[in-house]
């Protein structure tokens, strides 16, 4: 992975300093009062992703219906232009590890890793790993 494409995962729950890193929000919401910034929604679950199905279904159907209908070099692109030369943090609303409830943000991770070779660690929890390895990927999807 080379410096222009830099990724990180986050909790908009976390301590983040938006001068060093650039705030992207893959979340369907964002926290209230909260500026600085941006969003990409292409990453964005869709309006199913409160329904009650199980894990496996859930990761399905967002592999599937957004994973499945990107093109991972553009969505890495996209993301390296929006971070402009900084390291991007790709926030959602799971909080960060040790909480184990899983996040569609390590989902882009694993994807990314599986399809480009990029890593996208968490931020804090680095030494963790990411990809298939990604603290808050589903255990069923650890490997």
């Amino acid at each position: 992975m080379t410096l222009d494409h830099r990724l990180l995962t986050g909790s908009w729950r976390s301590t983040i300093d938006p001068n060093r890193y650039v705030l992207i929000g893959i979340s369907r919401s964002s926290p209230r009062g909260r500026a600085g910034y941006r969003r990409y929604p292409a990453l964005i679950p869709g309006h199913w992703y409160r329904d009650r199905m199980p894990d496996e279904a859930w990761t399905a159907r967002y592999e599937a219906e957004v994973l499945g209908c990107l093109n991972p070099r553009r969505v890495l692109d996209d993301l390296s232009a929006m971070a402009g030369g900084r390291t991007a943090v790709l926030l959602c609303w799971e909080p960060p590890p040790p909480d184990l409830a899983w996040c569609h943000r390590a989902l882009v991770s694993s994807w990314l890793q599986e399809q480009l070779g990029v890593e996208v660690p968490e931020l804090g929890y680095e030494h963790l790993g990411c990809g298939c390895r990604h603290p808050k990927l589903p255990s069923n999807l650890r490997k």
